[in-house]
């Protein structure tokens, strides 16, 4: 049994992409060309070039002369179950760090040269933080960049810092070797800062969240008005929450890997 069912505009490139992976059923082991087309209807040289985008992608493979989804979507989906799980972990340690400063709390990850943000707790009074579940910031510009690109491999390090560094505010670090002195501090401290790099009027304190290997799972942070807020007040919060995030993870891994 299959279902073409999208929710898009048929006639766009995506919602031409996902007409063509929603035509494979959880029964498929393989998809001909010709029982394709007659799935999603789509013109021959229309489907031919999506299907072969999709190959080229890895979210389709061909075997012979039939289609399957590719281990690419797997690969996707297994991120996104990770991802999933790393918010409903943190989500306590997140309010409780709000119940205690009542400024903005972050869940991120590194995407690249990029913070994800994965969660985010705020009230009416937190900071105007230019930040959004789902949304990316710059990890040259941001306490939660620099605290996970400090534990980075040195290869992943030496990409960011080789490349442009746009300016955000008179105060983004825009200079590899000012960066490097910050994230080699990160490493010494724990923690890293955020003086109005991102957004004017906003300062940041934030710790990874490390894995058994010692590289970033994640990174939590606590954000604040520089009116009002004193980074340095939160260190030992913010560590506390990043540390029990890692050992909760850890202990998730451990009755994984029982079962």
């Amino acid at each position: 049994m299959f279902c073409v069912v999208v929710d898009l505009d048929p006639a766009s490139v995506i919602g031409k992409v996902m007409v063509v992976l929603h035509a494979f059923g959880p029964e498929d082991h393989g998809v001909g060309f010709a029982e394709l087309q007659r799935r999603t209807r789509l013109p021959k040289a229309t489907l031919h070039r999506v299907a072969s985008d999709l190959v080229s992608a890895g979210l389709l493979d061909r075997v012979d002369s039939d289609f399957h989804l590719g281990s690419h979507l797997f690969e996707l989906g297994m991120r996104a179950s990770i991802e999933r799980t790393l918010v409903e972990v943190a989500a306590p340690f997140m309010e409780d760090l709000y119940e205690r400063t009542h400024e903005i709390v972050h869940l991120g990850v590194r995407n690249g040269s990029d913070v994800l943000y994965l969660a985010k707790v705020a009230g009416h009074r937190g900071a105007r933080a230019p930040s959004r579940v789902g949304g990316r910031m710059p990890v040259y510009a941001t306490a939660l960049g620099k605290a996970l690109l400090a534990h980075a491999p040195e290869s992943e390090q030496i990409q960011v810092l080789t490349a442009p560094m746009p300016r955000r505010t008179p105060r983004t670090i825009t200079t590899p070797g000012r960066l490097r002195q910050q994230l080699d501090r990160v490493v010494e401290t724990g923690v890293a800062f955020e003086h109005e790099e991102a957004a004017i009027g906003v300062l940041c304190v934030s710790a990874p969240v490390l894995g058994p290997d010692g590289r970033p799972v994640a990174a939590i942070s606590i954000a604040g008005r520089v009116t009002r807020f004193r980074p340095s007040d939160h260190v030992a919060p913010v560590l506390a929450a990043a540390a029990g995030i890692a050992a909760t993870l850890a202990r998730c891994g451990e009755a994984s890997d029982a079962y």
